[in-house]
Formats: structure tokens, C-alpha cells, sequence
């Protein structure tokens, strides 16, 4: 019997080293190496100090900033463990809302956006992706057409030139991945640190 066990035991020992332990190590030591800025996360820096990463997005409120898509991330009520609020772009608990096309929730959210945005800028539509929230609800890049249609409340708030607030948003946009996948696309904190470096 002993003669049976002992491969069996032989290689559950020696496929949990490779599996668990050398493989790991391995594939952490390459990426290390060849992609370290992906592999610690996309961190982006800001004056030596980590102000958030290029693949979470984050809640900006301010008129002076770009904002991104809707988040409909919640995390637990600190009053109440047992309710939850809203968090947006709580990583913890990524997911999307789960309301539908025919929600009456989901579509009187839309419209009170919808109706807010055209305030902000009443000559362009409101672009899809800024009343709209991803799978994740953690998306950190906008379209182009959302971020151009914030410039006139951003350039107005900041006491700069459209032009200027315009040609900031081109120079962030980013191409589709190797050239084909995806869709052109702003990262709205990589494009609000480039704003906060533009001088009046």
C-alpha cells in the first residue's frame, strides 16, 4: 500500500512547489523585470506622492476638474453595517448596478443627468459614456467627445482660454490598443494632473 501512497504523495508535493510556489515566483520576477510599472499596479505619481492609479478611476466633483463616468459602487453604511451607500469607485466592490433598459430608477437617473449636463453646455449632446456607468463601475477614461463637451465649464472655472483647456484634452487622448482594439479614450486623472500643471 505504502508503495501506491508514496508517488501520490510524491507528486502532489512537487506539483504544489511548481504551481504554487516556483511558478508564481517566476511569473512575478518576469514581470517585474519586463512591465514594472503594470505589475506595481499603473501607480501614478504626483510631486513623489501616489495620487491614484491609471486604472481606477476616481470621484471628481470639483467644476475646475474634468469628471468621469458614473460609478454605481457601494461600500458599507458606517452608521448601519447592515445598509449600504453609495462609494463611487469603490474598488472593493466592483459591479455594475444591475438596473436595466427598463428600470424606472436606472432612467430617472439618466434624465436628471441628462438635464444637469445641458446646463453645464447646452451647444453639444451629452455624450453617452457621462450618463452611462461601465461593467466595473471603476473606469478610469472617458471618450474623447465627453471630455471636449466639459471643456467650456473647466476652461470657465479655471479662467482659462477654451483653446487652451481643448488642445490639454487632445494631448491626453489616448489611440486604440495596438491600433485596432477599443476605442480612443482620455484618462480623466492623468488629464485633471495636466490640467492642475497649466498656468493661468
Amino acid at each position: 500500500m505504502l508503495k501506491e501512497i508514496r508517488p501520490a504523495l510524491v507528486l502532489v508535493v512537487l506539483l504544489t512547489a511548481i504551481t504554487g510556489l516556483i511558478y508564481p515566483l517566476a511569473m512575478t520576477g518576469i514581470s517585474q523585470v519586463l512591465f514594472p510599472t503594470q505589475a506595481n499596479g499603473s501607480l501614478i505619481e504626483k510631486d513623489g506622492e501616489v495620487v491614484g492609479s491609471a486604472l481606477i478611476g476616481q470621484s471628481f466633483t470639483d467644476a475646475k476638474y474634468f469628471h468621469g463616468r458614473p460609478s454605481p459602487t457601494t461600500g458599507p453604511d458606517p452608521k448601519d453595517a447592515s445598509k449600504t451607500v453609495a462609494i463611487p469607485y469603490n474598488a472593493v466592490n466592483s459591479g455594475g448596478s444591475n438596473l436595466g433598459p427598463t428600470s424606472k430608477a436606472l432612467a430617472e437617473r439618466i434624465g436628471a443627468d441628462v438635464a444637469a449636463l445641458k446646463k453645464e453646455n447646452s451647444a453639444a449632446p451629452v455624450p453617452v459614456d457621462l450618463v452611462t456607468t461601465s461593467a466595473s463601475g471603476l473606469d478610469p477614461d472617458i471618450s474623447p467627445e465627453a471630455a471636449l463637451f466639459q471643456v467650456p465649464r473647466v476652461a470657465r472655472a479655471r479662467g482659462l482660454p477654451d483653446d487652451r483647456v481643448r488642445a490639454l484634452v487632445r494631448a491626453q487622448i489616448e489611440g486604440r490598443t495596438l491600433g485596432f482594439l477599443g476605442e480612443p479614450r482620455v484618462n480623466v486623472l492623468k488629464l485633471n494632473l495636466a490640467l492642475d500643471r497649466a498656468r493661468p
